[in-house]
């Protein structure tokens, strides 16, 4: 049995068995399951399993294992004998499944607040297309340095310009065609038909339209751009397709609804898309981008500090997923997203905090080697190994990282004009995304960070007992 074999069958004993899972999933970072019976979870023994770095207790029960471990572990998950397949599965017993239904609940009753639902969706839409923005931002950044070197050291413009626009290509796979694939997974999280919501996410390209004969913006009367509204339209249009789509099933005959439905759910909110969602996302996309650009700009060195400082609890909460389309915006709108090198400063204030606790915590031996697991992803732009592996359990570290990060994000704010090409991990590993050439003043706020959250957390942020000697 190997290491990722291990972990499985492991952490499938500590929450009640297979039996008691009825679905499960992955991020980067987190196996996140479903379970029938929340009572047979053993928190402890989940925790204490080697290569666990933490546990979130949400709607899903969440096990943080870190970014690659979790992939491997997720499909040794699936292969245990009576696993589930990853959808869904029944529980041998009903009495088990009532009780479970009864848990699972009150817990939803408790994090069921419509801001929390909404911010959940928003993230379930996009946590599947990190990856494909992490390898396609970084194929970016390698077209960008080329691109650069061309003109910088008069290389062959023909052979050299070829490379660059192949992997533009590959690049350019998610980035224009980006609004089908959250089409698609709105629908999915809407409760939608997945195909149709891809097609509304493709109507908004406006594919076909010729410049001479432009679509007009019914409220100024303007062509309208493709693409126009961007993710924000999209994600409005899918919700009105989910809506119009289970009422034409209730009313479409069973031997009709494969025309019926699809044909008229997509004529009407097709219409609306481009008629009316379009115009009215992109004014609300153009003045969101504005005012987010100008707080940044305005704000300068205020306005970092407290975007860097208030970063690492939406990370803590797993809410930061929300301001994915808000970054895809800003890139679509502007080139680059300067919001998110200015958050990725929370991350360089806990890897600071991490590095002080290491110095003087070396004869508490557990909390060293959960540093020195955690730290190399942390440094990568992965935070939540250290949260709730190393900062967050200790309390005192967690709030020194956070003013770590605040200075960080001071620097960034203070040299202005700082942003992202892409989106992806932040920390070092966000330096081949840098936009224009601003990659050193990126890295000055990285180690301001790290400096910031050292400090502090050095002098006032190390609780006396996490010091102690301890095997």
């Amino acid at each position: 049995m190997d290491k990722y074999q291990r972990m499985a069958s492991e952490i499938a004993d500590a929450i009640g068995g297979t039996d008691n899972v009825v679905s499960y999933t992955n991020c980067m970072t987190r196996l996140r399951v479903n379970v029938a019976d929340r009572s047979l979870i053993n928190e402890e023994q989940v925790k204490k399993i080697n290569g666990v770095l933490g546990t979130v207790d949400d709607e899903t029960y969440q096990i943080i294992l870190g970014p690659g471990t979790v992939t491997k572990v997720a499909e040794q998950f699936g292969l245990l004998d009576t696993a589930s397949t990853g959808t869904t599965k029944a529980t041998s017993s009903e009495a088990l499944k009532d009780k479970g239904a009864d848990m699972k609940a009150d817990l939803k009753k408790k994090n069921n607040t419509p801001f929390k639902n909404f911010l959940r969706k928003v993230g379930n839409i996009f946590i599947p297309l990190i990856p494909a923005f992490v390898g396609a931002g970084l194929i970016a950044g390698i077209a960008s340095i080329l691109s650069n070197n061309i003109t910088a050291h008069n290389l062959d413009a023909g052979t050299w310009s070829q490379y660059v626009t192949v992997l533009n290509v590959i690049k350019n796979a998610i980035f224009s065609y980006l609004v089908i694939y959250v089409g698609i997974n709105a629908a999915k999280e809407f409760g939608a038909t997945p195909s149709l919501g891809g097609v509304i996410g493709g109507v908004t390209l406006l594919t076909g339209m010729v410049p001479e004969q432009p679509i007009k913006n019914i409220f100024n009367g303007d062509p309208l751009a493709p693409g126009q509204g961007g993710i924000i339209g999209v994600l409005l249009a899918v919700y009105l397709l989910s809506v119009l789509e289970k009422q034409l099933r209730k009313i479409v005959p069973d031997s009709l609804d494969i025309i019926i439905t699809p044909m008229i759910a997509l004529l009407v909110v097709g219409l609306l898309t481009i008629f009316f969602i379009m115009p009215f996302a992109g004014f609300i996309s153009d003045n969101l981008i504005g005012a987010i650009n100008w707080v940044i700009a305005k704000g300068g060195i205020f306005a970092g500090f407290i975007l860097g400082m208030g970063f690492l609890p939406l990370v803590m909460l797993g809410l930061h997923q929300v301001l994915t389309p808000i970054h895809i915006e800003l890139i679509n709108t502007t080139g680059a997203t300067e919001l998110l090198p200015i958050l990725a400063m929370a991350g360089a204030g806990q890897v600071g905090a991490a590095l002080a606790l290491w110095l003087r915590c070396k004869k508490n031996k557990s909390l060293s080697n959960m540093i020195k697991g955690a730290l190399p992803v942390g440094i990568l732009g992965i935070g939540e190994p250290l949260i709730y592996g190393v900062t967050l359990p200790l309390g005192r570290p967690f709030i020194t990282a956070c003013i770590g990060g605040g200075i960080g994000g001071a620097v960034i704010g203070m040299f202005g004009n700082v942003g992202a090409i892409a989106i992806g991990p932040s920390g070092v590993a966000l330096v081949p995304l840098i936009a224009h050439g601003m990659w050193l003043k990126y890295v000055i706020g990285l180690l301001a960070g790290y400096a910031g959250g050292f400090v502090l957390t050095y002098l006032f942020g190390t609780p006396k007992d996490a010091m102690a000697e301890q095997e």
